[in-house]
């Protein structure tokens, strides 16, 4: 069960940029996944966690309100774990 994330470093960038209201629900997303375990987290109907299609294939993204979204990956390097990569403004 994978419990652990992390934030790549241009993820922690774009973490000092956004609004506060933003960060803090990330913040509980990295919370659900750190005591339920990601596949638990993402039963959570508000984030609508779902796989990326495209060039963007083997990534998924979690909504953190109408516009951001989360991106992330799943690593499996000694351990697994969730490498959050980047929080966007999504376009429309």
């Amino acid at each position: 069960m994978i419990k652990h994330v992390e934030f790549s470093r241009d993820a922690e960038k774009d973490l000092r940029k956004l609004p506060e209201h933003i960060v803090r629900k990330l913040l509980l997303w990295v919370n659900l996944v750190s005591k339920l375990g990601l596949e638990n987290a993402r039963k959570t109907p508000s984030f609508h966690d779902e796989p990326l299609r495209g060039k963007r294939k083997g990534q998924r993204s979690i909504r953190l309100n109408k516009a951001y979204r989360a991106i992330y990956v799943v690593r499996k390097e000694e351990i697994e774990f969730v490498l959050i990569e980047e929080v966007n403004k999504h376009e429309y």
